[in-house]
């Protein structure tokens, strides 16, 4: 018998978790434990997965001739898209405001708590961590990425047998700890009927926050089109002078693959095909951009966790300030590079952020029951965005192109 996907299986979570909140009320503590401990199995993966996965894609990406203008190129596109996703998403979220004007039931009944609010001078300051121990306590996540990629960097500086030993290591740990992250996401169902549940529960009027998930779900896909359809083909256009929308075209098997599948390390194979043999990039140019693009490069991903991010937040009723919306928007950008190319891999990632500025974690599964559409645009967005990137590299290396 064929094993339902699981997005579905989140889905019949859902479907148990909203009818056990809604009927049974009075016992929800017999599900809710179940939500409990799946946070706290992501709490407990995030700060080894994000320094592993730092330190393994800083030490791979090489040094010496790779991270010469080739590589220099491809990271500064990459840098360039994620930070105008990022900012397209912190623009519509501030504009739309999916999370403003929910009744006041639903406010109320939501925990109260503090956001994280320093001036921009203290939070620039401490990215510097005096004691890189106290920050895996503390899990300050700008310190520990700083760290994991300083690290990283002077791994590629050693010679010989240490360089290859810690580059291996890293290597093996940050394979252990996805293996342990697809482990915990199986049992993101009982996770999702046990949080939705209790949520559910909660709430005096429930349809308040499905019209408020409907208008944040509005914010994620015009952003994603944006950026798609508007920004990467004018940065593509104006900076290499291509035709994006025939570039496009010939993309339609591996976007239409990273779209049913939410995995463009699934798709990396048709993508790399399509570029050279459609578009007519070299290989030496593809084999590079491509798989590190599928490693670091997630425009849709990083949008994604700012509008999460944004949307609780208003959900809660907290203005952000500036010095807030600076740290997500650094943090999402750091923590875009560590995601996995894996369906449901930017949870995992989303918890940075939440940890970052002092959001609970339970209200970020409120946005589960709608991640899985979003999930596969925003793969698409990715994949997109780093076939783009390997036209520009190429075009700007002076290959002729079929584009």
């Amino acid at each position: 018998m064929k094993k339902l996907a699981l997005h579905w299986q989140i889905l019949i979570g859902l479907i148990i978790g909203l009818l056990y909140g809604l009927l049974l009320k009075s016992h929800v503590e017999y599900v809710s434990w179940m939500g409990v401990i799946f946070l706290r199995a992501l709490k407990m993966i995030v700060v080894p997965l994000v320094l592993t996965s730092l330190i393994s894609g800083v030490t791979n990406i090489g040094s010496g001739s790779s991270l010469g203008r080739l590589s220099l190129k491809t990271l500064g596109y990459y840098m360039l898209t994620s930070i105008i996703a990022i900012l397209t998403g912190l623009f519509l979220v501030n504009i739309i405001e999916p999370g403003v004007g929910a009744s006041s039931e639903l406010t109320s009944s939501m925990e109260q708590f503090t956001l994280t609010e320093k001036p921009l001078s203290e939070t620039l300051i401490e990215i510097i961590p005096t004691n890189i121990f106290q920050a895996f306590i503390e899990a300050n996540m700008l310190a520990i990425i700083f760290f994991a990629i300083l690290f990283g960097f002077f791994i590629t500086k050693l010679n010989g047998k240490h360089k290859q030993l810690l580059t291996d290591f890293f290597d093996a740990a940050f394979e252990a700890m996805m293996k342990i992250t697809l482990f915990i996401i199986k049992f993101a169902p009982f996770g999702v009927l046990g949080i939705v549940a209790k949520v559910v529960a909660e709430q005096e009027n429930i349809f308040a926050l499905a019209e408020r998930l409907g208008l944040f779900m509005l914010v994620v896909v015009i952003g994603l089109c944006f950026h798609a359809f508007i920004s990467l083909p004018l940065i593509t256009r104006i900076l290499v002078k291509v035709k994006p929308y025939k570039h496009m075209n010939n993309m339609a098997t591996p976007l239409l693959t990273a779209f049913s599948t939410a995995s463009s390390n699934a798709t990396l194979p048709l993508t790399m095909e399509a570029v050279e043999h459609k578009s007519g990039v070299s290989n030496k140019i593809a084999s590079f951009t491509l798989p590190l693009g599928a490693t670091i490069n997630m425009d849709g991903t990083a949008l994604y966790e700012l509008a999460v991010a944004g949307f609780i937040a208003q959900l809660t009723g907290h203005d952000l300030t500036f010095v807030q919306q600076f740290i997500i928007v650094a943090t999402a950008l750091l923590a875009s590079i560590g995601t996995a190319g894996v369906p449901m891999a930017s949870y995992v990632a989303m918890t940075i952020i939440f940890t970052a500025i002092g959001l609970p974690l339970e209200y970020m599964l409120l946005v589960l029951p709608v991640d899985r559409p979003l999930d596969m645009l925003r793969t698409a967005t990715n994949v997109w965005s780093d076939t783009c990137a390997a036209v520009v590299v190429a075009k700007s290396e002076g290959e002729k192109l079929k584009v």
